[in-house]
């Protein structure tokens, strides 16, 4: 998120932070775009009970009261349900610790290495109903080296992820790249 809001900073980046939403009261994430002036708002998921599809209706309210066009998670560790990844086809982005279809999930790195993974990096995708499923934008690969460790590995893999999605959102904003017929096609 941070990468994200300095590089729409710059007058020739194609998209704007109108809004960072969490769903955790203390995520670091908040204060960070309230510095930057940018408008906030916490959405307590545990609000909604079980009613996953009423968080996300709370969610979209709020997306569309700010103009939203494109969503990009960031550490957001819930599964979204149909409802709200068809509404928002091809214009909801994540970024994910692994050269994906790779380590799909939880726990990347400590399976990346448990793997004897020679490559490992991250992956911007648009977000499909599966879990780290959707077709890959853009991915930076990072290499795992003798002696890591699960924290060195993705301090590594986290050093290539901000640039990673300032790049990939740039594509998706600018028009270059588009989901269609659920596959990533490149081009104006």
């Amino acid at each position: 998120m941070a990468a994200l809001i300095e590089a729409a900073r710059g007058a020739d980046y194609p998209a704007e932070i109108a809004l960072v939403i969490s769903n955790v009261r203390d995520a670091p994430g908040l204060a960070r775009a309230a510095s930057f002036k940018i408008p906030t708002k916490l959405i307590e998921h545990r609000a909604f009970g079980k009613d996953r599809e009423g968080f996300e209706r709370a969610l979209d309210c709020e997306l569309a009261a700010h103009g939203v066009e494109l969503v990009c998670l960031a550490g957001f560790m819930r599964r979204l349900t149909p409802w709200f990844v068809r509404r928002w086809e091809g214009r909801l982005l994540n970024i994910h610790p692994s050269l994906l279809p790779a380590f799909k999930g939880l726990h990347t790195h400590s399976r990346a290495l448990a793997e004897a993974a020679r490559l490992h990096g991250a992956s911007v995708h648009f977000v499909t109903e599966g879990v780290d499923e959707g077709p890959v934008i853009a991915q930076s690969a990072v290499p795992v080296l003798p002696g890591d460790t699960e924290e060195v590995l993705a301090a590594r893999v986290l050093d290539v992820e901000g640039p990673l999605y300032v790049a990939s959102l740039r594509f998706v904003a600018s028009g270059e790249a588009r989901l269609e017929s659920g596959r990533v096609t490149f081009g104006q």
